[in-house]
């Protein structure tokens, strides 16, 4: 509890008050708890002891068999790769307990929020509903929060992903109250500095830069100053709503300091992904490969090897890949809620034959670990 009283005790606080006003929104809760209002936090603090203490206890068990489950991934020489998103959500303790930090107003409401604007995946773009960082205050007290949860990322994984990386660089605001992403604009992030702020007080650490998205020249240039390794996605490579950024995406352009995915938890499956492009798209893939012939139904493995001879120093395959499952294997479909991450392994997907598959696909492209 000592060493995690930064974030504890006002996450178990949290969770006690959400429970008793029955799980609303702390937006919801009366005034003066949801204003902090010293007297009311004490008499919430009183009236629930037990369940602060409960909340407590639960972080403390979760903590005690993560800790055990990486030593046990370590000792096999798996890494772990952890995520941490660039925004919180607004009906989360940070939120409520360090309303500084982000672009709230006076009576606690967001005066903007995050999203990502109209594209060809989307005509009115993402509405996402994050609340917005107050940079300038960040920067006054020298990143302090966000040091304290890449800290606490590094703790907890191996290698730290942070998503929507073209955030830091810029990220788009939408005035509080749209409907829809359609009229926002951009603002400037902390850009560099954040990063080398956080290298000088935490030291070096693995890092994956989720660079995905609407790229801009200032945010590859934001990635390779930072050092880390952005991400390459082979479904993107033949979109052409996309052809300004699709060559990117093409193997043979990746450079060595990437990280390869034939597609990440947020897009279709190989298998799905090729049935549901477009004719010409399809030919564009065959024509890539060189390969008239291949049945669509084992393609998915021709698409894999070429992920993995690509010039990346590391590459993710996920498993519904290997095993050339449709979508009813994909894991989320962004800005949907209710059907995702519901896709379960089976023991019985876990043959023989699929081992030998991934290790000689391994051992063929010179990624096989022997250690």
């Amino acid at each position: 509890m000592e060493e995690n009283r930064w974030w504890l005790e006002d996450y178990a606080l949290f969770m006690a008050v959400k429970d008793r006003f029955g799980g609303a929104p702390w937006t919801e809760w009366a005034e003066e708890v949801r204003l902090r209002q010293k007297n009311a936090l004490d008499f919430c603090r009183r009236e629930l002891y037990d369940n602060i203490e409960f909340q407590q206890y639960m972080q403390y068990k979760f903590f005690c068999q993560w800790r055990k489950l990486k030593a046990y991934a370590n000792k096999q020489g798996i890494q772990i790769i952890g995520d941490i998103p660039i925004y919180a959500a607004m009906d989360s303790a940070d939120v409520w307990a360090h309303p500084e930090l982000f672009q709230l107003d006076e009576r606690k409401q967001p005066s903007a929020v995050a999203g990502c604007p109209p594209d060809g995946f989307s005509a009115a773009g993402q509405l996402w509903g994050n609340p917005l960082y107050r940079w300038e205050y960040h920067k006054e007290t020298g990143y302090r929060w966000w040091l304290s949860r890449l800290r606490h990322c590094f703790r907890l994984y191996d290698v730290t992903r942070i998503d929507h990386f073209r955030g830091f660089d810029e990220y788009y605001s939408v005035p509080w109250g749209s409907a829809d992403a359609t009229h926002g604009h951009w603002e400037k992030g902390p850009g560099l500095e954040l990063f080398r702020r956080a290298e000088e007080v935490l030291g070096w650490h693995e890092v994956i830069a989720e660079d995905l998205g609407y790229v801009t020249d200032s945010v590859r240039q934001l990635v390779r100053e930072s050092g880390f390794p952005g991400m390459k996605v082979l479904e993107f490579a033949f979109d052409s709503r996309d052809t300004g950024s699709a060559n990117d995406y093409l193997p043979h352009n990746y450079p060595e300091n990437s990280v390869a995915y034939t597609g990440t938890h947020d897009n279709e499956t190989l298998a799905g992904w090729f049935e549901s492009i477009t004719d010409a798209e399809r030919q564009s893939v065959r024509e890539y490969l060189c390969d008239s012939c291949t049945a669509k139904k084992d393609l998915h493995l021709p698409l894999i090897a070429l992920v993995m001879r690509s010039a990346a120093k590391n590459c993710v395959i996920p498993l519904q890949d290997y095993l050339g499952l449709d979508n009813r294997g994909r894991i989320n479909k962004p800005s949907t809620v209710g059907t995702n991450w519901l896709w379960r392994v089976t023991e019985d997907c876990l043959s023989s034959e699929l081992q030998t598959t991934i290790r000689q696909f391994t051992a063929r492209y010179g990624r096989l670990n022997e250690a």
